[in-house]
């Protein structure tokens, strides 16, 4: 059931129909049952791995808080009698007993996402070097015949979970099925946000009071969410997938569009998407975390994550990066650094290698390809190098009198950002390979051909004018939006504080503009980061 179908919007309407009907202490219940019924119109079979999921974190955080739990009663009944070393060696060795459980815990959820998601990436480079040596022989693997929905984000929301209970951050569920809610969620198991359990049972299994307000900007959101899918990202998806699809017939002048085209059709499809995902969620009271924040306004790589994403950006923050950078290994290597290579490079080199490994993992996060890793690293050097030559930077600037707070310098290091980011989408969207991405690149430099950009080409590609003219309009409406946003105007709650005839104007005309503008296609019938972060 993709967002944008019939069916699922009666499931939705039945579904918060039943929700306010039933009592409050049971609607979170009713909201499992949605979920499951959700994910198993995808696929029965594969639902096993979500529900294993949820049952692995339920029990190894009950028994790591049953470990903490008794440790902590022996401790207050013995104080009296326990020296400060032998209370050193109990909490050392509870410390490790919960390791132990936690690793276990780890090792089966990214095992599973290791086999099935990246298991067809492995046997295939393998079988590519046994052929190369002479070896005739194919290595299958496991994921050509299982693929289970939204594996990447319930494997990640599962793994934050246990990560908190482990160090202590609140109490274990007790209840194992709202541990399977908190997991399979069904608004945002295609494509997150991912949650964090401490934030979202809140909302999540409180049962929430019907609200007219709620309903109100949940639907206001959902519409914004498909104005964008359907008006701009299932329009822009057509010119991408005819360049990009034979990217060789087409000069450089023709990929600098497509992938410009491109940056329009992620981010209305990833951010609309999110939108519907929010708006949905909010129709049944439970607020989500906001994955975006105007991305494109950016003024550097490390700005644009921090924009781009944002629910991954912090989990890979808190789980990856700040566990690697203080460790031990880190703090050795920094303390060497600063001997040898002075404070700057001593303290600025395990952050870039911090940021290298976590924009790894984004890669391959992404997708099981070398291309999707090329893409991880693309944006983890730049962060790495811009670390790096900070203090340079900084010279420069002062050297060419240039206040780096002055309006005109910041739009240009926004078109900078924007520029650099843009060549990393080249990766990000070359189906043919990394191979084929690289020779794009060299076309843009080398092989303009401008001779191509005339109308008979640009309606070649699928489009007509009047396509063209609606993703203008609606390129310009998105970003009139999003300087609103970035200059801190809250959007809906100035429309709800509209005259009653303006406020309707406004959702009429949003609704209209869908149904006369939405562009209908079998290319984008579905969402761009579902299908990235699937097996």
């Amino acid at each position: 059931m993709s967002f944008t179908t019939a069916l699922f919007w009666f499931f939705i309407l039945i579904g918060v129909v039943i929700y306010y009907v039933l009592p409050s202490k049971v609607r979170w219940m009713w909201l499992l049952v949605l979920s499951y019924l959700y994910y198993f119109s995808f696929n029965v079979k594969n639902s096993l791995f979500m529900v294993a999921a949820s049952l692995v974190i339920y029990l190894a955080a009950l028994a790591m808080e049953y470990i903490q739990d008794k440790s902590d009663v022996y401790l207050k009944e013995h104080k009296a009698e326990i020296d400060r070393e032998q209370k050193k060696k109990l909490k050392n060795s509870v410390k490790h007993k919960k390791r132990i459980i936690l690793v276990i815990a780890m090792l089966i959820n990214f095992g599973v996402l290791a086999v099935l998601k990246y298991g067809g990436f492995i046997t295939g480079n393998i079988t590519a070097v046994l052929n190369k040596i002479g070896i005739d022989k194919t290595v299958y693997a496991l994921s050509n015949y299982v693929m289970p929905l939204g594996l990447s984000f319930f494997t990640f929301q599962s793994i934050s979970y246990v990560i908190d209970i482990y160090q202590g951050k609140y109490r274990a569920e007790k209840n194992p099925f709202r541990i399977c809610l908190f997991v399979s969620f069904f608004p945002q198991i295609m494509q997150g946000p991912i949650g964090r359990f401490d934030k979202l049972q809140k909302t999540l299994f409180a049962g929430s009071a019907f609200n007219l307000q709620n309903v109100q900007f949940g639907i206001q959101r959902i519409f914004w969410g498909l104005f964008k899918k359907m008006v701009l990202a299932d329009r822009a998806g057509v010119f991408v997938n005819i360049i990009f699809n034979k990217p060789d017939e087409y000069g450089g002048a023709m990929a600098i569009i497509a992938v410009l085209m491109y940056s329009i059709q992620l981010y209305a499809d990833f951010s609309g998407g999110i939108d519907i995902v929010i708006g949905v969620a909010q129709l049944f009271g439970v607020t989500m975390d906001e994955n975006f924040r105007q991305p494109y306004f950016s003024k550097s790589i490390g700005e644009f994550w921090r924009r781009w994403h944002i629910t991954l950006g912090t989990w890979m923050k808190d789980y990856v990066f700040y566990p690697f950078c203080l460790s031990k290994a880190m703090n050795k290597f920094g303390k060497w650094g600063k001997k040898h290579l002075g404070d700057h490079l001593g303290k600025t080199l395990p952050i870039c290698l911090s940021n290298l490994l976590i924009f790894f993992i984004v890669g391959i996060w992404h997708g099981a390809e070398w291309r999707y890793i090329m893409y991880g690293m693309y944006n983890g050097v730049i962060i790495a190098f811009s670390n790096l030559v900070e203090p340079l930077y900084k010279k420069c600037l002062h050297a060419c009198h240039i206040n780096p707070h002055k309006k005109w310098w910041q739009c240009v290091q926004i078109l900078r950002t924007f520029i650099l980011v843009n060549i990393g989408w080249v990766f990000d969207c070359s189906v043919a390979g990394m191979g084929s991405a690289i020779r794009m690149i060299k076309r843009m430099i080398t092989d303009l051909r401008f001779d191509q950009l005339n109308a008979a080409m640009f309606k070649n590609i699928g489009l007509t004018s009047v396509d063209y003219i609606f993703l203008l309009a609606g390129c310009v409406v998105v970003l009139i939006i999003s300087v609103l946003k970035e200059r801190g105007v809250q959007i809906r709650v100035a429309v709800a504080a509209k005259p009653i005839v303006v406020r309707w104007l406004i959702y009429y005309g949003i609704i209209l503009a869908i149904f006369v503008m939405g562009y209908a296609s079998n290319a984008g019938s579905g969402f761009l980061y579902a299908n990235f972060c699937q097996p």
